[in-house]
């Protein structure tokens, strides 16, 4: 009985800290906060005539041109950026302090003070060590940052999570990069120099996409749809000071001198550098929709049926004859399994690629994948985990990649039917449809949906494991540098004591979190 009575006095004190932390480091309100919306396009502006005449060309429609290389993804923002005239709006799920990090951030800053307004919009959870320099941006004229459910404990910012557990797990994974309302970019890169294949820092295998015409104001909307939310809290109102805008020069100095910013200044020209010069550059005219989850989502109050899992689910659901899908994270879940399964059964061929063991930089995540993989390929879908380019070991980072370029899936794309592709930053995982908000393009382009599905069977596959099934006993094709292939009797890279963890992680009750 004495022990049951430290035990409720301990729970109680517990609780009581927990109460008197909150009240501490309470939510601020956003209750009578001024709306703001998106600057309208100018056709005044050095993008407005060739996108007036674009548009005038291909009434109704989107011009699209992917960027599958990192350093092409980078310099188009960064072109984007120079030449903006009125209006920048950004938000991402990370941007880090690195060379192209600052580099960016820089060329924003400029923007500012050649008047243009920028709205810069962060989730909390990818800003590490940024407080002073996002403050610094912050104090600037024309330059305002928001933070997507920040963490009101700034060090340790950990502790918001034990304050606000459910809050705090509902994060904002966009990534759009509006410019004067008439381009945007759109995909699944967010901002660093693995994001970019640039430097040291080992690279991930990623997708964006840049568009102009008619998406652009729809992908502008939604911007102000998330600057306007609840979730949205000015940075001010969680961090104090104006920051070290002298320290935040001598670092962007430092990144131009570096070989990494050596090797930037020496890129050459892109789409986006064209359409900033007010050039025309070639384009893929068709029909794009942007597709994003409700910003309400980050409080947990949307209701099921609108989220956006179920917006892909519809389309999912007309594929006639092949589905090829990457997602860097793919936990189907039980109803998603039902899904690919059912599709099998009716004759598509459904390909999916994802990271294998050794290339995945989140292990609970390979794990919840595990937990399905024998289920789908009973159903007659083709599973394939992307090897990492380098053998070996290599140490797992639940924030970061790892391996050599291109050793680790970043991308989160599907073609269908060779008809339409989604490119965008949504992960076929429990985290992205019920936790996470996301958005993406859903493009109706043959030329771009073939060129999807011909870069992932023609090219990823080769460099990945199959498994299969044989007797009832799982396999790994390994594909060998001669055109032949090797079988594996066990998970590649997988040892005893990963099999074991595998084992124990399926038995918690985390997959939501996954």
């Amino acid at each position: 009985m004495r022990w049951l009575k430290m035990i409720l006095i301990v729970i109680l004190g517990l609780v009581a800290l927990w109460l008197v932390g909150r009240m501490i480091w309470s939510v601020p309100s956003t209750e009578g906060r001024p709306t703001e919306h998106v600057i309208p396009f100018d056709p005044e502006t050095r993008l407005g005539p060739e996108a007036l005449a674009a548009q005038s060309d291909h009434p109704g429609q989107s011009g699209v041109n992917p960027l599958p290389d990192g350093r092409t993804a980078f310099l188009s923002r960064m072109a984007l950026a120079g030449g903006a005239e009125r209006s920048i709006d950004v938000m991402y799920y990370i941007w880090h302090d690195d060379e192209t990090g600052l580099l960016l951030m820089n060329a924003l800053k400029e923007a500012a003070a050649r008047g243009v307004r920028v709205r810069l919009l962060l989730d909390d959870n990818g800003i590490a060590g940024m407080d002073d320099m996002l403050a610094a941006m912050h104090a600037q004229e024309n330059f305002s940052v928001r933070l997507f459910n920040p963490s009101t404990v700034r060090n340790p910012k950990l502790l918001g999570y034990a304050l606000y557990p459910l809050r705090m797990n509902r994060r904002m994974h966009n990534k759009a990069f509006i410019v004067d309302g008439a381009a945007a970019i759109v995909g699944g890169r967010n901002i660093g120099n693995e994001y970019f294949e640039v430097g040291e820092a080992p690279a991930y295998l990623d997708l964006d996409v840049l568009g102009v015409g008619s998406v652009v104001t729809d992908t502008a909307a939604i911007f102000d749809e998330y600057w306007n939310s609840a979730p949205v809290l000015a940075l001010d109102q969680v961090i104090s000071g104006s920051g070290d805008m002298a320290a935040f020069d001598n670092a962007v100095e430092a990144a131009r001198n570096s070989d990494v910013g050596q090797a930037i200044s020496d890129m050459t020209a892109t789409v986006a550098a064209e359409l900033a010069r007010g050039e025309r550059p070639p384009l893929v005219w068709t029909d794009v929709s942007v597709v994003a989850d409700d910003p309400l989502k980050g409080v947990g109050e949307v209701d099921r049926d609108k989220l956006m899992i179920f917006r892909l689910a519809d389309i999912l659901g007309d594929v006639q004859k092949r589905l090829d899908l990457i997602s860097a994270y793919f936990v189907p879940g039980k109803n998603g399994s039902q899904q690919f399964a059912a599709l099998a059964s009716k004759g598509v061929e459904v390909n999916i690629l994802t990271n294998s063991w050794q290339a995945t930089d989140v292990p609970m995540v390979h794990a919840g994948y595990v937990k399905y993989r024998r289920e789908l390929l009973e159903a007659g879908v083709n599973l394939y985990e992307l090897k990492p380019a380098e053998d070996g070991d290599q140490p797992h980072d639940p924030m970061g990649p790892f391996g050599s370029s291109g050793a680790s899936l970043h991308a989160k794309t599907f073609a269908a039917d060779d008809l339409r592709v989604f490119i965008g930053s949504f992960n076929f995982d429990p985290r992205s449809a019920a936790l996470n908000c996301e958005m993406g393009f859903l493009i109706e382009s043959a030329e771009i949906a073939t060129g999807g599905s011909d870069l992932m069977n023609n090219d990823l596959v080769g460099r990945s494991y199959q498994p299969i099934l044989r007797d009832g006993k799982m396999l790994w094709r390994d594909p060998q540098a001669d055109g032949g292939e090797a079988l594996i009797e066990h998970e590649p890279g997988l040892g005893l004591g990963n099999r074991v963890a595998v084992y124990v992680l399926n038995l918690l009750p985390i997959e939501w979190l996954l």
